[in-house]
């Protein structure tokens, strides 16, 4: 029999530190017919005071040659029947385990003062990464929450590595403490259970390996594609050469009374990001906040730079919409029949979607496994999601990004 790809992830609610890591490592090993190349470790905000325990316990009772996480308010995992589970607001570790024929697997840790300049050559990013750009390289980004020139960072490797996919979470903490933290263990490239409190733990993921994206930015498009005609930063002056905020009025006198209310506090703009695209649809949107309104010039500005020619929708997030346009893009997905089968998944959702969102647990791990069946799934909630929209990578909120891992070749 081939060397095949494997996944596994295990989830442990045990409120004791070396408990759970036991739990976790078990239930992963025995999972796997053949050795770890790789862990990825989530651990939540309620074991605060023992992250610096962590790696040293895992170390302990895992032999793998790279492992990497970090700190999350809840953590997702896969529950041993098989069925995923969102953990929110309680003590938990997910700990999925790769086992990666083919693939090389390097970890490394960035400061944001460590970065290029943007207008470097691309050999000055391939340098501070250590990684060559071919094969295109299949990167896993966990930044801390309060992370300096995260999008630096991004456009960085999209520039260096044109090929490569990205995915990834900032990390997040509970509200009673603030401490993000982050994990990198690499002996062969000198990183030795390290934890970190500020700056970028990473993966670079070369070979026979390919990472399959969903960026659920949860929102449904109100009204019809328009055009900025003059902007300034981020401030929008003009769309289709009248002033945002009538253009706005107007769009919400037209809706009908739910969507109407529902404006109120949940009104976003998508920014169309393929600027050849003559019909677009949802996930041609890059999903930005509105910021706040000039009430006497009708300038309005958002989460983002804005260039005049570029065309934008006003957008309105609920859960409805937010369920309908993951189920949109599994679906889309489904249809692909990609081949290899993947062998295994990795969520990284924002902080307020779950329960808060939705009302109850687990949607949008169920959702995703009612469409993408019997592979393990593993994550965290995040203070910030990363992943590509119309192959540029960004830096997203309120969105569930799905890296879906498979193997380009059958070995």
């Amino acid at each position: 029999m081939a060397d095949q790809m494997q996944w596994a992830n295990a989830l442990s609610t045990r409120p004791s530190l070396e408990a759970a890591v036991t739990d976790v490592v078990e239930q992963a090993v025995s999972s796997l017919t053949a050795s770890a190349d790789l862990g990825l470790v989530f651990i939540s905000s309620a074991f605060a005071s023992e992250y610096s325990r962590l790696l040293p316990l895992l170390s302990e009772k895992l032999s793998v040659p790279v492992i990497i996480g970090c700190s999350g308010v809840g953590v997702v995992g896969t529950k041993a029947t098989g069925e995923p589970e969102e953990l929110e607001a309680e003590a938990a570790i997910s700990l999925t385990l790769a086992h990666l024929p083919g693939v090389n697997v390097q970890a490394f840790h960035l400061l944001g003062d460590e970065l290029p300049d943007l207008d470097s050559s691309p050999n000055a990013w391939i340098n501070l990464i250590g990684v060559q750009p071919f094969p295109s390289p299949q990167f896993i980004l966990l930044p801390s929450a309060f992370s300096g020139k995260i999008n630096d960072l991004l456009q960085g490797l999209d520039f260096a590595y044109p090929g490569s996919v990205i995915v990834g979470g900032q990390a997040s903490s509970g509200s009673s403490n603030r401490q993000t933290s982050l994990f990198c263990h690499d002996p062969a490239n000198g990183l030795y259970q390290q934890m970190y409190r500020q700056g970028t733990v990473g993966l670079a993921l070369s070979g026979n390996i390919l990472l399959d994206t969903i960026v659920a930015q949860g929102c449904r498009p109100i009204g019809q594609p328009m055009q900025v005609t003059k902007a300034e930063g981020n401030i929008i002056v003009e769309i289709n050469e009248t002033a945002p905020l009538e253009v706005l009025q107007n769009l919400i006198s037209s809706l009908n009374e739910q969507d109407r209310m529902l404006a109120q506090h949940s009104l976003f703009v998508g920014v169309v990001m393929d600027q050849f695209k003559l019909t677009v649809q949802q996930g041609d949107f890059l999903i930005r906040s509105i910021l706040g309104v000039d009430p006497l010039g009708g300038a309005i500005a958002i989460g983002d730079t804005v260039r005049p020619g570029q065309r934008l929708q006003f957008q309105l997030r609920d859960a409805q919409a937010s369920a309908e346009d993951l189920e949109l893009l599994l679906q889309q997905y489904q249809k692909q029949q990609n081949s290899p089968a993947p062998s295994g998944a990795l969520m990284f959702s924002c902080l307020g979607r779950g329960q808060g969102l939705y009302g109850r647990s687990n949607f949008d791990s169920e959702l995703f496994r009612r469409y993408i069946q019997d592979i393990p799934i593993g994550g965290f909630f995040c203070n910030g999601e990363i992943g590509p929209v119309s192959g540029n990578t960004f830096v997203h909120g309120y969105t569930s990004v799905f890296g879906i891992c498979r193997p380009l070749t059958v070995e």
